[in-house]
């Protein structure tokens, strides 16, 4: 899974949609990011399934997963994540062996066990019904087996899916993921980006339980990343308020549309929200490119990641769009530092 300069460098895309705009809107933004970052040399570019947030157009995940893939050539692009437990393993598994099908050797498959959006999101998803996050290692087994070769006799069959193999991927903000990603043999995310508390043990116990597979000889750690560059500190810091916005919001209990960035954070919040809202946001890389190359080698050195997984809530397409240009040359002068 690594390159031979051992670290990678991925993008979550959040699909954010701008204060004034559609989905629509959004869905263009991430397809142009998408071809960027392809050339930018970003490994995969993934997109997160989110219910009832009017800031985040990716609900249908693979829906969108299909129109980036399509538009794209080379990287690879998949989920980050599902949230299995909304869904049938096998409609999953059918809905990813298409996209494996149509893009054969692009397509991930990222599975968290969370709603992915409110409770009265969660019950209008039906999970009353069936899967929950307690049935959560079970749905993966299945999925497995759907992707898996057929075994004799039985009855119902993932087509397309069965035999694909299309790689499995966990996510996690605790230890449960972790410990059964490791159990497994599989890799694992954390979504530091936005629960940094319990990465380092997370990952603590992902190492030191994991189990070689089939699928991963060795763990495979991925950390999420808020990544917020421009050409000066203060403007790379001036772009990460709308970040904060979204937070603050979140907070409040009233999520809106990706809002516009501010010259003055601290006139929106009080100090109870900014402690909260800075504890979210721990692991943000934010500033200049030699900022932003002291910051991601010092969260390098801290978790020994093998990717980083990059994410970046900017409310001007054309800045989001410089913020990873910048990165990722910061990434590959680290590439080259510690191959």
């Amino acid at each position: 899974m690594k390159t031979s300069s051992g670290l990678l460098y991925s993008v979550l895309d959040l699909a954010p949609i701008l204060q004034g705009e559609t989905a629509a809107d959004s869905f263009r933004h991430s397809l142009k990011l998408a071809q960027q970052v392809e050339k930018w040399g970003y490994h995969r570019f993934w997109l997160a399934e989110h219910h009832n947030i009017p800031g985040v157009a990716s609900a249908a995940t693979s829906v969108v997963i299909g129109y980036i893939a399509g538009g794209t050539s080379t990287i690879r692009v998949g989920s980050g994540g599902i949230m299995l437990p909304n869904h049938a393993p096998l409609v999953i598994a059918e809905q990813f062996g298409t996209l494996e099908s149509l893009y054969p050797g692009r397509i991930d498959l990222g599975l968290g066990r969370a709603p992915g959006g409110d409770q009265s999101a969660a019950r209008a998803l039906r999970r009353g019904l069936g899967s929950s996050g307690d049935t959560f290692p079970g749905d993966v087994q299945e999925l497995q087996g759907f992707f898996s070769p057929a075994l004799p006799g039985q009855k119902v069959r993932a087509i397309p899916g069965q035999g694909l193999n299309v790689p499995l991927y966990l996510l996690g903000s605790s230890t449960f993921s972790a410990s059964l990603a490791a159990e497994l043999g599989l890799p694992f995310a954390f979504a530091s980006h936005f629960a940094p508390e319990m990465l380092h043990q997370a990952i603590g116990i992902y190492r030191t339980h994991f189990r070689p597979s089939a699928t991963l000889a060795k763990p495979h750690v991925m950390v999420g990343l808020n990544v917020f560059a421009a050409d000066s500190d203060e403007e790379a810091t001036r772009l990460f308020s709308s970040l904060q916005q979204v937070f603050l919001h979140l907070i409040r209990g009233w999520p809106k549309q990706l809002q516009p960035p501010v010259d003055d954070i601290d006139a929106l919040w009080n100090p109870v929200e900014e402690a909260q809202v800075s504890r979210m946001t721990r692991c943000s890389a934010v500033g200049s490119p030699e900022s932003l190359r002291f910051q991601i080698e010092s969260l390098l050195d801290e978790t020994e990641a093998d990717e980083i997984i990059a994410t970046a809530h900017i409310h001007d397409p054309q800045a989001r769009l410089h913020s990873f240009e910048i990165a990722a040359k910061v990434f590959q002068d680290l590439q080259k530092a510690r191959a």
